[in-house]
């Protein structure tokens, strides 16, 4: 048998090693973040809590028509080649659907669209919606090692095109899954509304604007719906929370008698965050006609009236007449 040269065999060890760094390059998740060499699959609960009442956020607090509420909650368990939103970025026209309308199949159409063509989505996880702005609702979803990732959205009803959510959140720690993670939601514009505030009509953004988090003074006008110039930021508006399952998933689901026997109801150990609303006037009418005796002072006023009531030991209102002396103008 013919022996192999010494520059044959450094070559097909070359090839070797090439082969061996192209397989592992095509294993790795894009974006530059470490593989997850966890146990392949792991199941989670998660719980979603709104925290959105009128305590906590009084500036036009949705009463009725509709009150405050929560969608259904759609998400899914993904890699980093696929992302269902992302702030200061442009939403699809499926996220602008269900942010806008809470029409959630054009966005299910485009999660299974990137599962079928990428390879990027494992599963899609739903919850049912919540019918007021305090209340959970809970479901499970599953995890890969190589779709750690977890993205969902929950809209804010109502409201022009406001969400909550979470943007590729990674269960996965290097070689273990994460055992429970807990976050603050807080509102989230998705740039396709011009409406100020909960319940304002349905005005197109043109050109449409990029995801955008909604703060205490961010839009800066007056009329936004959490517009709080006292406060530094906002309380959380609702908090997610996700623990993984060891046993069989359906033995360790959230209890769902306490949530439907109570309509939904939390028993909150934490105390609501009371956010003072200030007292807002309008402006000063015009000045009446003076009135009084002729040859003597007589007296004009003027009026304004009350646009927002003060709550949870905001500034009070300010006096709505005033009154002032003049010359009457007018006598015979």
């Amino acid at each position: 048998m013919e022996t192999p040269s010494p520059a044959a065999a450094r070559g097909r060890a070359l090839w070797a090693l090439l082969l061996a760094v192209l397989g592992s390059a095509a294993g790795q998740p894009l974006g530059g973040e470490s593989a997850c060499t966890a146990r392949p699959l792991a199941t989670y609960s998660i719980t979603f809590t709104g925290k959105w009442s009128q305590t906590a956020f009084p500036k036009q607090y949705p009463l009725f028509r509709p009150p405050a509420q929560w969608s259904s909650l759609l998400g899914a368990a993904h890699s980093s080649d696929y992302s269902m939103w992302r702030k200061n970025q442009y939403v699809s026209n499926g996220l602008r659907d269900f942010a806008e309308r809470g029409e959630a199949w054009a966005l299910m159409k485009e999660i299974e669209a990137a599962g079928e063509k990428l390879q990027s989505v494992h599963g899609v996880f739903s919850a049912p919606a919540v019918p007021s702005g305090t209340g959970q609702t809970a479901t499970e979803l599953e995890a890969h090692s190589r779709h750690s990732l977890v993205s969902f959205v929950v809209r804010i009803v109502p409201s022009p095109d406001w969400f909550v959510g979470v943007d590729s959140l990674d269960l996965c720690d290097g070689d273990h899954w994460r055992e429970q993670v807990a976050m603050d939601l807080y509102p989230y514009d998705a740039g396709t509304d011009s409406g100020f505030t909960f319940s304002s009509p349905n005005f197109a953004t043109i050109p449409q604007d990029t995801v955008t988090e909604i703060t205490s003074s961010s839009p800066s006008h007056p009329a936004n719906s959490f517009y709080y110039p006292r406060l530094k930021s906002l309380p959380p508006i609702a908090r997610v929370t996700l623990v993984q399952l060891r046993q069989s998933p359906r033995a360790l689901v959230p209890p769902a008698p306490d949530l439907v026997g109570r309509g939904n109801e939390i028993t909150d150990s934490l105390p609501v965050p009371e956010t003072p609303l200030d007292c807002e006037v309008s402006l000063w009418s015009s000045w009446g006609l003076c009135g009084g005796p002729c040859g003597k002072l007589g007296a004009r006023s003027r009026t304004r009236y009350v646009l927002v009531q003060p709550a949870n030991h905001g500034a009070p209102c300010p006096e709505l007449e005033e009154e002032a002396e003049c010359v009457p103008d007018n006598c015979i």
